[in-house]
């Protein structure tokens, strides 16, 4: 059986997924340079095929208190992310978000033309 259009456009927002958190975990930042990187995360995934948007959401409160030299390294507990693919029509909205201790990655809707 051949994947379907929304097969696919799960796939590629997965993709996105592993592509940012991966590339951009254990990036040092602090509450000064947050609105930076959120802007180069962004920036950097949005370049990616079937890509509509993507928006990061830094956590300065929660870093401000993570920090004891001056920074801290980016993981998943100081951001919030949501993430649109349009694959051939097809629309996912994707979101990371800490759910009991872990940034999980989830498919918030899907819809097709």
């Amino acid at each position: 059986m051949e994947p379907s259009t929304r097969d696919s456009a799960c796939f590629e927002a997965g993709i996105k997924f592993g592509a940012l958190y991966h590339q951009f975990a254990g990036t040092p930042v602090n509450p000064d340079s947050a609105p930076s990187l959120e802007t180069a995360i962004e920036e950097s995934i949005e370049n990616q095929p079937f890509c509509e948007s993507v928006e990061v959401g830094i956590l300065t409160d929660k870093l401000a208190e993570a920090i004891d030299h001056g920074y801290t390294e980016l993981t998943g507990k100081f951001m919030e992310v949501e993430i649109v693919i349009d694959h051939e029509g097809c629309e996912v909205v994707t979101r990371m978000e800490m759910e009991d201790g872990y940034p999980l990655m989830k498919i918030e809707s899907v819809q097709e033309d």
